[in-house]
């Protein structure tokens, strides 16, 4: 138990200081901003490019893990879409909402803090797989279905191609892209480029896990039990169920990758959860999922870190 309390008591520890900075005035909304637009536009991307950068072209990606990773997250939204929508005859847009509250961990902000303990230096080129996971395939398809499933009556490659734009504007999916190029044609950075990105991929996980205390502090849990109980026990349950039921159909040799990988996916969901939510007027319901699975995700990951042999 000790054990599992010097993996995650660092996280949460982070994110209670920002959650407190906030509440005690010590920040600002603004200044809050801040600290996500240098995370996701500048250290997350530093660190993803040098994750790629640093592997061998024949490294760059685990296929075997990739392949793995994407269908658990692929059967979640096919099952909570079946659910939703065939049984409950909400709409597809309703339910696309809900399964992208629980196949898309936040593996950056807090499920690579707690890799890092786990497995080490490997812990890098994993997010960089999660993350080739959620931006090229994940986010995409969910984002196609929820446009398809409003109002808008846009044709779907209309849709697709807006969503193409915005991917390829993505500072993560292009310090991907730069990392295996860098990697395929063994580019080296300049020396002070080079201890640059180090820095700022230093600071991508401590700096993360505070600005999800402060967006935490600003948010507020406000009815809507039904959807919100749903969401927090597909994401903390069934996303590591299906990808852990993956692995019992597709045998992994690394042990150490596939514990990770099940762990990852029983992170809470992405911190931009609520943002994605507001374009289909869900930002309420989102932002106190975001709230409920973070809270409940101090319970079920250090159970997840027990039931995996970490403890």
């Amino acid at each position: 138990m000790l054990t599992i309390l010097g993996v995650t008591g660092p996280i949460f520890i982070l994110i209670a200081v920002g959650f407190a900075a906030v509440r005690g005035g010590a920040l600002v909304q603004s200044e809050i901003r801040a600290l996500g637009v240098f995370v996701i536009n500048f250290a997350l991307p530093a660190l993803l490019f040098k994750a790629m950068a640093q592997r061998s072209p024949g490294q760059l990606l685990d296929v075997d893990l990739l392949v793995v990773y994407a269908a658990g997250s692929l059967a979640v939204v096919a099952g909570v879409l079946a659910v939703t929508c065939l049984i409950g005859k909400r709409s597809l847009q309703d339910g696309t909402v809900l399964a992208m509250g629980m196949s898309v961990s936040n593996s950056a902000f807090i499920g690579f803090p707690i890799a890092q303990q786990l497995i080490g230096a490997k812990a890098s080129a994993s997010l960089a797989l999660y993350a080739v996971v959620e931006t090229l395939i994940m986010l995409p398809l969910l984002m196609t279905l929820a446009e398809l499933g409003g109002k808008s009556g846009r044709h779907w490659v209309l849709v697709l191609g807006g969503i193409a734009g915005r991917l390829l504007k993505n500072p993560m999916f292009v310090a991907i892209l730069a990392g295996v190029a860098f990697a395929a044609f063994a580019i080296q950075l300049p020396l002070p480029l080079a201890r640059a990105v180090d820095m700022l991929s230093g600071a991508s996980a401590p700096v993360a896990l505070f600005y999800i205390g402060c967006i935490l502090a600003g948010l507020s849990l406000k009815g809507m039990a039904g959807d919100i109980g749903s969401i927090v026990a597909g994401k903390l349950i069934l996303h590591p169920l299906a990808i852990f039921c993956v692995f019992l159909l597709l045998p992994f040799d690394d042990s150490g990758l596939r514990n990770a990988a099940i762990i990852n996916a029983g992170m809470p969901m992405m911190s931009i959860y609520p943002i994605l939510g507001q374009r289909y007027g869900k930002e309420g319901v989102c932002a106190a999922a975001l709230v409920a699975t973070t809270v409940t995700s101090f319970f079920t990951i250090s159970f997840l870190l027990w039931l995996t042999g970490v403890g």
